[in-house]
């Protein structure tokens, strides 16, 4: 049975994505349903699927850098990008290394899509390379389209350290790291604990200066002293104001590639 991972951050999308390709082709195995790009990346990495149904605009990883990274993680997984955007969807069709689905997903539209990934896995694995151009192509068309969130970046935030409520600038933040019931806010000082989940800070902070590196753990990569592989061949990102390595998930190495 063929495997599939989806990605889309919008609940009633998602759900209705997965119910259309049960019906559509329904010997399809849905292996993931993701709501964020970093779910979506490590669901690849793990299941190995043929088929990747990737929404562009996520917040935190974007479709298009789930593709990049997922290229090398999983090479051979056809990806098909949802998207609400025209632009996206005809240079990635005109291209012909991905196939494209404009929200609202339509039936038929879904159908000619299906033969379409099932022509292109007869013929052999996926074009690597030719994805690889893609994805550069459309990375560059996406920067003058709007932002996942309408509101500007966050600047600042509270968080408690201890007794105290503190008010930190977001420039000064290290990185984010979660655990089970808080977020540590970590800058040069010290750290503090706010009580927001990384999925919804993903929502509100600048995706061009912060960046997840692991599920639970968001970096400001002005704050990176280096990054680099240990023996095992995992990602170890030191700081420059702070003693403690960060790790990197293996999936998401290929995110800093050209760093």
């Amino acid at each position: 049975m063929l495997k599939c991972v989806v990605a889309e951050d919008e609940t009633l999308l998602r759900d209705a994505l997965v119910q259309l390709l049960g019906e559509v082709w329904p010997d399809l195995q849905i292996v993931a349903a993701c709501d964020d790009g970093a779910s979506a990346l490590e669901a690849i990495a793990a299941h190995q699927p043929q088929i990747a149904f990737l929404d562009i605009r996520m917040p935190g990883l974007t479709g298009l850098e789930v593709a990049a990274a997922a290229a090398e993680a999983s090479p051979a997984t056809q990806t098909v990008f949802v998207t609400a955007y025209d632009q996206y969807a005809i240079d990635a069709f005109d291209k012909g290394a991905v196939d494209y689905l404009l929200k609202p997903v339509a039936r038929s539209r879904l159908e000619a899509t299906v033969q379409r990934i099932k022509a292109r896995m007869a013929s052999g694995p996926a074009d690597a390379r030719a994805l690889a151009a893609l994805v550069g192509q459309l990375t560059q068309l996406g920067q003058a389209l709007p932002a996942v969130s309408k509101e500007p970046p966050l600047v600042w935030l509270t968080a408690s350290a201890g007794a105290e409520t503190r008010l930190i600038m977001v420039e000064d933040i290290a990185y984010f790291q979660s655990d089970t019931k808080y977020t540590v806010v970590m800058t040069a000082q010290g750290e503090a604990l706010l009580r927001k989940p990384i999925r919804e800070l993903l929502d509100v902070l600048d995706p061009a200066i912060f960046k997840q590196i692991h599920r639970s753990t968001i970096v400001n990569l002005r704050a990176i002293a280096s990054i680099a592989r240990d023996d095992t061949g995992r990602g170890i990102v030191r700081l420059k104001t702070r003693p403690e390595t960060l790790a990197v998930s293996q999936p998401f190495m290929a995110l800093f590639r050209n760093m």
